[in-house]
């Protein structure tokens, strides 16, 4: 099923027609849950990884978990969970029998400190095929993106995973790795649900803290003025919600502050933004119109906007960033 994203609830650019000089392109990759193959786009999907090619390990000393879970004792308290969800009533209290509450206080253990003095093996957190986005970003001659991490904090990366990034060109591929390593722990809120992917290109405008100041004025006044729906320039008209590709930064929670590339000191560009939520849960006018009523679709746990089981602080992105100059220089990333 396709998603479409509703038209912005006001006409933003009638109001204000020198947007269109700080708008771009982004892409909504809009993850939902199934049964993704190594030759779909996904989220938390199996890769398209060679054979012969090691599979990428965290062995940094300064990731850690507060309460590290096995993968297996996560994916199955979740499956207990989503069972007794979806024959819960709504407006009903969580209907657990009594094997279940028994069986998910067992899997509440964490895993003893030790388990993470180890290398961590990475997790498959995306993928994404030439063929299925547009708006693509990669070097040129790849048609094969591929995002992994290390599903544990790391105190040096604003206690966000350690990334690897990976561009490929699928033909080149050969023999494919069909019994990847699995970390011997996880956080559990960095272990994605496998997902499909349903891309969609959107219009955004800059964070109103990067507009020139006499424009970013004009928007406040015009934001303060009655109107039905109120406007909110942040949550409606300006930066689109969930995992995307490309686009603008929310510089929200620190305000904006420099990206620029460790090597050739170049201002980075947004590649990529990891997201636990498709839509804020004030007006929800991102949410897709094909999703409305429809709550038998999805994981009755997790719902619609919460489809991949990831979170990120306390509810925030995980923006990743690229050097213009080289895709070979190294990404950064910022938790906003």
């Amino acid at each position: 099923m396709t998603r479409t994203t509703p038209p912005r609830p006001h006409a933003v650019l009638d109001a204000f027609p020198e947007l269109a000089a700080h708008s771009a392109t982004a892409t909504r990759l809009h993850p939902r849950p199934g049964r993704p193959t190594v030759h779909d786009s996904s989220v938390g999907g199996p890769l398209l990884w060679p054979a012969g090619e090691p599979w990428p390990h965290c062995d940094e000393d300064t990731h850690y978990a507060d309460d590290p879970k096995r993968p297996e004792q996560v994916r199955r308290w979740r499956q207990l969970l989503d069972t007794a969800w979806r024959r819960t009533r709504r407006g009903e209290q969580l209907q657990l029998s009594d094997a279940e509450r028994s069986e998910l206080d067992g899997l509440d253990a964490a895993e003893p400190d030790e388990s993470i003095e180890q290398p961590i093996a990475m997790l498959p957190v995306l993928q994404l095929y030439r063929r299925d986005v547009p708006g693509w970003l990669g070097p040129d001659g790849t048609d094969l993106f591929q995002t992994l991490w290390c599903p544990l904090d790391h105190d040096d990366l604003e206690y966000c995973p350690r990334l690897e990034l990976r561009w490929r060109r699928a033909a080149d591929v050969g023999a494919v790795t069909t019994t990847p390593p699995e970390p011997a722990v996880v956080s559990e809120q960095y272990l994605p649900e496998p997902c499909v992917l349903h891309p969609e290109q959107v219009r955004e405008y800059q964070y109103s803290g990067l507009l020139p100041k006499e424009l970013a004025e004009r928007i406040r006044a015009w934001e303060q003025e009655p109107a039905a729906p109120p406007r909110r320039y942040q949550y409606d008209l300006s930066i689109a919600p969930g995992w995307k590709l490309g686009g603008f930064v929310s510089w929200h929670l620190t305000d904006p502050y420099p990206m620029d590339c460790t090597v050739c000191d170049e201002p980075m560009c947004l590649l990529l933004r990891i997201h636990g939520t498709e839509w804020d849960g004030g007006s929800g006018s991102w949410r897709p119109v094909e999703e409305d009523e429809q709550p038998g679709e999805f994981h009755s746990l997790e719902g619609p906007n919460s489809p991949t089981g990831i979170i990120i602080g306390r509810g925030y992105g995980l923006w990743v960033f690229y050097c213009p100059t080289s895709f070979d220089h190294p990404h950064r990333t910022a938790m906003q």
